[in-house]
Formats: C-alpha cells, structure tokens, sequence
C-alpha cells in the first residue's frame, strides 16, 4: 500500500527514532508540497515552474543473495510536479532499513526503491545505483558563473526579504550568479542547512548586491531546501520579472543525503549533478 499522505500520521520529524533491522517502506512520510505553495500564492494545477528535487544517497547498503553487504550510491529524482515531497528523515530511516535486507542484485534493489519513492511522492521517481567498486561519476566544482560572495554589503536582515530585490537600467543579460551564503533551518528540529545557491537568467541585470542581501535574509527562516528554492524562484520573478529564470540549490548532507531542488521557468535544462565542494 502507498504510504499515507494525511499530514496528521505520525511523524517521525524531531523525534527519537529507532533503526528499523527489516524492509520498511512505511517509514516513508510524504508531505504535501501544496501545504507550503499556498503560502506564496501557488495554485498546485499551474505552477510557474519545471524542477526536480536530485537526492544523492552515501549510505546505501543491502545484502546479496549470500548475505554479503554490496554498498552503493543512489542518485534519486523527485519531480517538482508530484504532490508531496518526502521528509528527508524519513528517507534516511527508509534506506537504512535495507541494511539487512537481501536482494537478487542491484536492479532489483532500484525497482524496490522506484516502486517505493514513486508511491510517496505520488509521481514516478527516477533512481540510478552506482556500486562503489565503479568509478564515482559524480565531479566535485564550482558553479559556472559569476560568484557574489566578495561583495561588500552590510546586512541586517535575517528573514526573507523580497524587497531587497530589484533590477538596474540597462539591455537584457543571460547571466548566471552565485552564492555559498545560503542558509536556512530545518523546518521542524531548527538545525541549520548550508548550499550554495546559484540563479541563472534573462532579463534586465539585477541588482547584484540587493541579491546577495536577499540570499543572506534566509539566515534565520525555517523551512525545507524544496520550500526555499521555491520562495527563491517566486520573489525573485515576482519582484524582478525576468524573460526565464531558473533557481538551483545544493544543500550539504545530513544523514548521508544531500538535497539539490532545481526549479526553472522552463527556459533553462536541469544541470548536471556537480557535486558543491562542501557536499
């Protein structure tokens, strides 16, 4: 049976947990993502953007048929369009719950974790494995892009500011802009989460110092990495107007996962799973 998406169900969020020895795809706690998109205005049936939520998962094991452990790294894509996204958390709990679980071999493992992401999330799921003994295909670099970070600004403002916002005179630009000052809480248990965050687009130049400003405002805001990529996106299209526009985030691991939301107006493909030197 899909987990169930009723808000009310147990939550395993800021809790004591503990490790489940045996499958268990119930610890999957889906959350509706439209809960949060009502909060900016989003009607979930016309979303002004195209994405997906990449997880890479380190700590992902199983047994094989002889009961020896094969480790791997799991590549996991949520579209943006599904209705929930799954508490991460949970997913930590879910994956561990393969530890000592045997299966026939790797594809059989993917087609459990498809299976069981799918129904979470209510859309499909993709999911890649790769065993350690290949080579890791995942680089580790910079953005491509001009980097914010050595401006010098003054900030005082340390939840999320929209205002701070704004577009300078001048013909319209494709650029692409970053920052490694992104930070944001945890919705639920207040611990902090670090990304680099990086803003591509067309349109008139914005204001580059205004946007650092407003980047450095989630400082103290509680919220998930898909929730703030998405207020991203919505303020600055919201207070800037651009031609096309795309928000991509790589948040640092917690729990062996890391969360990277891309949302994008639809102008600009999904990018490459560039590891942040940080993840």
């Amino acid at each position: 049976m899909p987990p169930s998406t009723d808000p009310s169900r147990l939550s395993p969020l800021g809790k004591p947990t503990e490790y489940r020895a045996a499958y268990a795809p119930d610890l999957l706690y889906p959350i509706p993502r439209q809960l949060q998109r009502e909060t900016l205005g989003l009607d979930g049936a016309a979303l002004p953007f195209v994405g997906e939520d990449l997880w890479n998962a380190y700590e992902l094991s199983w047994l094989n048929p002889k009961g020896k452990p094969v480790v791997a790294i799991g590549t996991l894509r949520v579209p943006a369009s599904s209705p929930n996204l799954i508490e991460s958390k949970s997913l930590k709990l879910y994956l561990n719950s393969l530890n000592q679980t045997a299966f026939a071999d790797t594809d059989a493992v993917a087609a459990a974790l498809r299976a069981d992401l799918s129904a979470a999330a209510g859309a499909p799921v993709a999911v890649a494995l790769q065993p350690l003994g290949q080579q890791p295909t995942a680089p580790i670099g910079y953005p491509e892009g001009v980097s914010l970070d050595d401006l010098d600004i003054a900030c005082d403002a340390y939840q999320p500011a929209p205002h701070l916002l704004a577009v300078l005179a001048g013909p319209v630009v494709e650029e692409t802009l970053y920052s490694h000052l992104l930070k944001s809480n945890c919705l639920v248990t207040g611990q902090p989460d670090w990304a680099t965050v990086v803003i591509r687009y067309r349109g008139r130049p914005l204001d580059r110092a205004g946007l650092l400003r407003y980047i450095v405002s989630f400082r103290q805001h509680n919220e998930f990495h898909e929730q703030c990529v998405e207020r991203i996106f919505c303020d600055i299209s919201r207070r800037c107007r651009p031609e096309a526009l795309a928000v991509h985030a790589r948040y640092t691991r917690r729990g062996g996962l890391d969360i990277n939301p891309f949302r994008s107006s639809g102008g600009f493909a999904s990018p490459s799973n560039v590891r942040e030197i940080r993840q």
